[in-house]
């Protein structure tokens, strides 16, 4: 069991996508909560960002029955995100992975920017020191490269429904053994993952935030039932293409491949321990 926590408005609509999966309790905390409630919290809203940072709520009677292991989203440039840290301090005896969704920085005004900076850089700090298990990145713009027909009406909606997705399926690679392969256990050092769809044709890689530096790659192959059955060779044909992916003594690649009753999917996860930065922020230290 897994406790899934939705910092904001709109990392709350992320999970709130966990609800009707067994396997998880959901914890929503923003503004828009009319009545605090066993797994809906209320959070203030300020005009100063000092306020936030005075005005931590005491959560220790709506975190009470946390689980052990706690998978936290946070949505970058948004106020919420501000309480973040005191939220975290609350839970640190727990097992976190937190969930980073990074907005398009370049058209934000000044102080989203400043919020998104500060929270997106801190976070990754922490990740790094050992306070988090794992800080997982999502770009919206990289994410929406994906969907080449994302209508605006249901913008959002599909770019949260890709996060819950991988999400969702690297929890289900952890709990389950594959059908063939094994990934490898990442280095405790490298904390810092983003998340990739696969071309199941040639399995490249379609990143939903570039990573710098990736030290571990893990792909996780979904393919279906009957193909496994009937495709002869298969196995040789997709350990060829991995074979191909750039490696060295500080990259490695790993695969697993599961069975599905879908049509063929993928992801790779990418493991690093070196901090991110915002395209601004790499071009001046270049």
């Amino acid at each position: 069991m897994i406790s899934i926590i939705g910092i904001g408005r709109g990392a709350s609509k992320i999970a709130k996508k966990f609800d009707n999966i067994p396997q998880y309790d959901v914890y929503t905390l923003n503004s828009a909560v009319e009545k605090n409630t066993e797994n809906e919290f209320k959070l203030d809203v300020f005009e100063d960002i000092e306020e936030y940072e005075h005005n931590i709520p005491d959560l220790k009677k709506f975190f009470k029955d946390l689980k052990q292991h706690v998978q936290v989203f946070v949505v970058g440039a948004s106020k919420s995100s501000i309480y973040s840290l005191g939220i975290l301090s609350q839970i640190r005896d727990k097992k976190i992975d937190l969930m980073y969704v990074k907005p398009d920085t370049e058209l934000l005004s000044d102080l989203p920017k400043q919020i998104e900076n500060t929270t997106f850089g801190v976070l990754q700090e922490y990740a790094r020191s050992g306070k988090f298990n794992t800080f997982t990145t999502f770009s919206n713009e990289n994410i929406e490269k994906t969907h080449a027909n994302i209508n605006l009406k249901n913008y959002y909606d599909t770019l949260n429904e890709t996060i819950f997705s991988c999400a969702h399926y690297i929890n289900y690679f952890a709990h389950t053994e594959p059908h063939i392969g094994n990934v490898s256990k990442p280095n405790t050092i490298n904390r810092i993952r983003s998340v990739g769809l696969l071309d199941m044709n040639t399995l490249e890689e379609k990143w939903l935030f570039e990573l710098d530096m990736p030290r571990e790659l893990c792909y996780y192959l979904c393919i279906n039932e009957e193909r496994l059955e009937r495709e002869a060779g298969l196995h040789k044909k997709l350990v060829d293409l991995l074979k191909d992916k750039p490696k060295n003594a500080f990259r490695k690649n790993s695969y697993a491949i599961y069975e599905t009753k879908l049509k063929d999917f993928g992801f790779c996860v990418a493991h690093t321990n070196a901090i991110q930065y915002n395209t601004l922020d790499k071009l001046e230290q270049e």
